[in-house]
């Protein structure tokens, strides 16, 4: 009876097993029918995507630039873009986006889609000083932006007043050590990188000299000229005045001399070695751009500083082009940004 009772208790389990099988049999088509039915879809979609894809760039680009058109940081972009719109096939439209020190226009492009057709000519007060002076911006120059390529270079000029009697820059340094804070200089605002040009020879100087800034060099240069200021530490826009005898060129900041100023020995051959120091410019995408468009970014604007036209024309507004690798670009801005912010916090530098 035990093994009766095995047998026909098996039966319904003998049963079940068969029915599984079955249906095993069948899904073991539709499971080895499921990557051919994939395959088939991504093949398709790919298809559809090459179709779709387009090269860079396939629509105009914008520039965004935080200065006013016509300064003397406005005209380079606006070479660059005229010599990139005819390379690349497709217009580069600049978009002057002025104030707030350049945040306003960092904050634009931060906030961009990283696809290469927003590109912002930032500063080095925008990605180096004010992150320094500010403790809130909308935008971190580390993490939100992809450096591309520096631009240009601006070297600064130490003019002085004629009426002064500072015919060198070592007779500046002993005039300022005679009278401690007596003789003041001028910039083109509080935090600005002729203030902090001019803060930084204080300091490796060892003299005092008390800063009043302006908004803006021109305003500077006119209190210059009148006298009201004495010395100013201020970009080859005044070189003008400097030619016709107006103002006095003792320095300038850059390691070598410039070829406007041939006659003008550098600060640090003159009187203070190792001083050097330049307003710069460079481009840059927001964060998350693919390499791809960084590359041919970089490669285009390496292309357009070799114009011999574009040089030339970069160089009579007081600009030296200066294109390199996104690697050093970043360097710089990490350097510069940590040199700035040092002198900020020894001068004890604060902007409302």
């Amino acid at each position: 009876m035990k093994i009766k009772e095995q047998v026909a208790r098996a039966k319904p389990i003998v049963a079940r097993a068969r029915s599984g099988f079955a249906a095993m049999s069948r899904r073991r088509v539709s499971v080895w029918g499921l990557p051919l039915f994939c395959g088939l879809v991504a093949m398709a979609s790919l298809a559809v995507a090459a179709d779709t894809v387009q090269p860079y760039p396939s629509k105009p680009i914008r520039l965004i630039v935080p200065f006013a058109p016509g300064g003397s940081a406005d005209v380079p972009a606006r070479l660059l873009s005229t010599a990139l719109t005819a390379s690349m096939g497709q217009q580069m439209v600049v978009d002057n986006r002025a104030g707030a020190s350049g945040i306003l226009a960092g904050d634009i492009t931060a906030k961009a889609q990283p696809d290469g057709y927003t590109v912002l000519l930032g500063s080095i007060g925008m990605l180096t000083i004010i992150p320094n002076l500010k403790k809130s911006l909308p935008y971190d120059p580390e993490k939100h932006f992809a450096p591309v390529s520096m631009l240009t270079a601006t070297p600064t000029i130490v003019v002085v007043n004629p009426k002064l009697g500072a015919n060198n820059l070592k007779e500046l340094i002993a005039l300022a050590k005679a009278k401690p804070g007596a003789i003041s200089f001028g910039s083109s605002g509080n935090g600005s990188s002729t203030h902090l040009s001019g803060e930084l020879f204080k300091a490796m100087a060892g003299v005092q000299l008390t800063h009043v800034p302006y908004k803006g060099a021109a305003l500077a240069v006119v209190d210059l000229l009148g006298g009201q200021i004495m010395v100013g530490f201020d970009t080859l826009a005044s070189l003008a005045h400097v030619k016709a005898g107006r103002l006095k060129a003792l320095a300038i900041s850059t390691a070598t001399r410039s070829p406007m100023l041939p006659d003008v020995p550098t600060v640090a051959e003159a009187a203070v070695p190792g001083y050097e120091t330049s307003s710069w410019n460079g481009i840059v995408l927001p964060a998350g751009t693919p390499k791809a468009i960084v590359s041919r970014l970089n490669a285009e604007i390496i292309k357009a500083l070799a114009i011999a036209d574009v040089r030339e024309r970069m160089q009579a507004n007081g600009n030296t082009p200066s294109a390199g690798t996104p690697e050093a670009f970043a360097s710089l801005i990490r350097q510069e940004r940590a040199r700035w912010g040092k002198v900020i916090r020894e001068a004890n530098i604060v902007v409302e």
